[in-house]
């Protein structure tokens, strides 16, 4: 079936868009952004259970984006009567003018924008899914997450707790201008499976997801899910310590993203670029990685959590490639960075929520797979590890540093797995240096979209992530 598009939008949209008329008299442009996203959240354990109707993305409101004399500003609004346009007019039309005397009062530097084009297009896309989670029985999903739960804790007398959660969101965005209107509605989903068990006094946690998007019928059969989150608690609560060093390497495809996503993720969201706060602006057209390195960004470049058909500005989705045979080719960019770079949007421009500025934000940032075989890849490592799980990471964009730390390793010793596990180990290096070091890239290739994104400390988005396995060198502690 298709994600049917927000029936509560397509009742506002005449009325946004005499809205748009109205404030088009005081602004050279005005656009409008208008979201109505619903979903659920339940996770359940041996301890608690929890149910909302609240994911990340989740929200009800409209921004608009007006542009006066070199500027612009936004006001964010989540009442709106349709029938008198000129109120909420009146209303933000003050708002907004005040806005700008403010800037000017304060005689700070600014930065002198250009106008957005305003092309006239017209969109309706409604995406395919097997369910709706407002449509969804809940008593139903909860009883089998519990099964899910109850069917972990016999797995070993060591199990302290097992927890599964399904989430899932059907997301409707409307944006208009004077001559565009842009409506999209798909729906993703995504479940996850924690084992925590305790051994000879020590206690670890195993876990493994899923996401799509997709429906709820995702969660449909999580059985699979609960093997892989059992198998990584006993791996952990058995693992020792890694020597620190620097080793060959092989990335599984979830690490493989991780870097990704931590190396030339930031590094090449091109608002950076606008303030001077990152180096892979000095490194288009240069060498980055090795032959073996290609990587591609954007929300066509893969199906998963943030596939969406525009960004938060109206940009159609991208797939853009970033790194060809280890040379960086551009960054990715929203519409006014863009603008100020003398360069065209890739789709990449993201707001947490209606109440949150636009940044360039990741969607879907992969490796593309090469021709090697993981059997060969081991064979080819005198000793060194293979790395799987993703804890967390990070990366200084300004001096292209990165750290990743990884839930577990397994040691290869000539050419073999010796069934060693390690964890939890933390990888870190210069990122031309690591990428530069990539001699093998598998055939295969995976997307994980379970976790999200902040810029800095804060901002939080919905991206995906991944690629081939890779073999490498890396500093490991």
């Amino acid at each position: 079936m298709k994600a049917p598009f927000s029936p509560y939008l397509t009742a506002i949209a005449p009325g946004l868009q005499e809205l748009i008329r109205l404030l088009s008299g005081r602004y050279e442009y005005v656009s409008v952004l208008s979201t109505d996203s619903v979903g659920f959240h339940v996770t359940i354990s041996q301890r608690s259970k929890s149910v909302s109707n609240e994911t990340m993305t989740t929200e009800r409101g409209t921004v608009v984006r007006v542009y006066k004399n070199g500027l612009y500003s936004e006001a964010s609004f989540n009442r709106f009567d349709p029938a008198h346009p000129e109120q909420k007019a009146k209303e933000i039309g003050e708002e907004l003018d005040r806005q700008f005397s403010l800037l000017e009062e304060a005689k700070v530097p600014v930065y002198e924008t250009g106008v957005l084009d305003d092309e006239p297009e017209t969109l309706l896309v409604e995406m395919e899914t097997g369910r709706l989670p407002e449509d969804e029985d809940i008593g139903r999903l909860i009883e089998n997450l519990s099964a899910v739960s109850d069917e972990g804790m016999k797995r070993g007398e060591h199990l302290l707790d097992c927890s599964a959660s399904a989430q899932s969101t059907h997301i409707s965005k409307l944006f208009l201008t004077k001559c565009r209107d842009l409506r999209q509605s798909y729906v993703y989903s995504e479940g996850s499976v924690v084992c925590t068990g305790s051994r000879d006094g020590r206690t670890e946690m195993g876990r493994e997801g899923v996401s799509g998007r997709v429906g709820p019928e995702l969660f449909d059969d999580l059985s699979h899910v609960l093997d892989e989150a059992f198998k990584d608690l006993n791996e952990l609560l058995s693992a020792e310590r890694v020597t620190p060093g620097e080793y060959d390497i092989i990335t599984a495809p979830d690490v493989t993203g991780l870097i990704a996503h931590e190396a030339f993720g930031h590094g090449v969201e091109m608002d950076m670029f606008v303030k001077g706060r990152a180096l892979g602006a000095d490194y288009i057209g240069k060498r980055v990685g090795s032959d073996r390195v290609t990587m591609h960004e954007g929300a066509l470049c893969a199906v998963d959590v943030t596939s969406y058909a525009f960004d938060d500005e109206g940009t159609p989705a991208g797939d853009v490639t970033e790194i060809e045979n280890g040379i960086l080719k551009t960054g990715i960019c929203d519409a006014l960075s863009a603008l100020r770079l003398g360069g065209k949007p890739t789709g990449n421009g993201k707001r947490e929520n209606f109440e949150h500025k636009v940044y360039t934000r990741m969607t879907n940032t992969l490796f593309d797979s090469g021709t090697d075989t993981l059997e060969a890849m081991i064979a080819s490592v005198q000793h060194g590890y293979l790395l799987q799980g993703i804890a967390s990471g990070m990366e200084d964009p300004k001096h292209w540093g990165i750290q990743c730390i990884i839930e577990k390793g397994y040691e290869i010793l000539d050419g073999k797995l010796t069934g060693k596990v390690v964890a939890p180990v933390v990888m870190t290096g210069y990122v031309p240096d690591l990428l530069g070091s990539v001699s093998m890239v598998s055939a295969d290739r995976g997307v994980f979209g379970t976790g999200g994104c902040g810029k800095g400390h804060k901002e939080w988005v919905k991206v995906a992530d991944g690629g081939p396995y890779l073999k490498a060198r890396g500093r490991l502690g």
